[in-house]
């Protein structure tokens, strides 16, 4: 920081007040220099903590316009119900109910006592899931490996991978793995329903191993200033192939409205390439990086700054959709078929399992 200050002609002086004169100059430069480095903590209230909460969101927000949601009219709604005289419980439900009008899966509010969530994203969405039908005799059973976090079997002649998480690492090794032993057969299902995201730093290592040149495989964009539709131009997101094999057989995705975040990210990515398919229900969105904010009461929130679409252009806030939609049907269910991964079986084969 650069201080400027005007200096008048000094009198005829000793050196020992000369010393003293240039020390009162530098301590005023220093405390100019402080004072201007010095934020004061932001006031601790409840009516403090919401109005920054509402403006945070309505600088950097990224998804205002594409869900048509007027935020103006938010505040009318929910700051009558905000006054200092408030308990920290009441101001979290008012705080996590706004917060809930942008029916976003990456927006929640943190305290030490709760985690608000928004699920409007998959309400009134089929489940199209059920664990325990994978773990009966005609999938997964019992006679199943686990290979890293990649729980896999061979089903008719077909590879079936599920991965419940990306939050769980998975190496190049273990893709080696299962690579060498479904190389014979006819493809390979990736099921991923349920899987709520994780790191996409695991999405993509695997979507390298099934690509079979670089492209471009999504668009990221960004805030860059406090209006709703302050953003940058769309940038290209490539990969390429890696590892010392990529799969180029048949593969079936499968998905339902509960892969979220970065299994939509996975879905999208793989749909580039030319002999996958998606099967099943649109993805949950979750197209963001989400980022976090901490309040002065020590709560914080997260949302969403920036946004990402298909190559095609479609934004991947609101879902991935399949190639091929397939639901669970009630009456395979009680028979203990999975009708879904049926569909995955059939589009691979060619043939109908009984």
């Amino acid at each position: 920081m650069k201080t400027h200050i005007k200096l008048h002609p000094l009198p005829d002086i000793n050196p020992l007040r000369f010393v003293m004169y240039a020390l009162m100059i530098l301590m005023a430069v220093n405390y100019s220099c402080e004072e201007a480095f010095i934020n004061k903590d932001p006031v601790n209230t409840p009516v403090n903590n919401f109005e920054i909460t509402w403006n945070t969101l309505n600088e950097k927000y990224a998804y205002f316009t594409y869900k048509n949601i007027n935020w103006d009219s938010v505040y009318m709604a929910y700051r009558p119900k905000i006054n200092d005289q408030m308990n920290d419980r009441e101001l979290f439900k008012v705080m996590a109910d706004m917060l809930d009008e942008l029916h976003d899966g990456h927006v929640n509010l943190t305290s030490e006592f709760d985690h608000s969530r928004s699920w409007n994203w998959k309400h009134n969405s089929p489940e199209n899931f059920d664990l325990s039908l994978l773990h009966n005799g005609r999938y997964l059973g019992n006679d199943y490996r686990i290979t890293g976090p990649l729980l896999n079997t061979v089903i008719d002649s077909v590879g079936y991978i599920y991965y419940s998480s990306f939050i769980n690492d998975i190496s190049s090794d273990n893709i080696d793995f299962l690579i060498d032993q479904f190389s014979d057969l006819k493809g390979i299902i990736i099921d991923i329903r349920n899987n709520g995201g994780g790191n996409t730093s695991n999405s993509d290592l695997l979507v390298s191993r099934f690509l079979d040149k670089t492209r471009i495989v999504q668009y990221e964009y960004f805030k860059t200033g406090p209006g709703h539709n302050d953003f940058s131009n769309l940038q290209p997101i490539t990969l390429s192939p890696a590892g010392e094999k990529q799969y180029k057989k048949p593969v079936v995705v499968i998905i339902n409205r509960s892969s979220y975040s970065a299994a939509t990210d996975f879905a999208c990515k793989m749909s580039v390439i030319p002999n996958v398919t998606l099967i099943g229900d649109t993805t949950g969105g979750g197209g963001s990086s989400p980022i976090n904010y901490e309040l002065p009461n020590g709560w914080s929130f997260r949302f969403s700054s920036n946004g990402s679409t298909t190559p095609g252009g479609l934004n991947l806030e609101n879902g991935m959709p399949p190639n091929i939609h397939q639901d669970m049907t009630t009456n395979d269910k009680m028979m203990g078929i999975d009708s879904i991964v049926e569909k995955a079986i059939r589009v691979i084969t060619g043939n109908k399992r009984n």
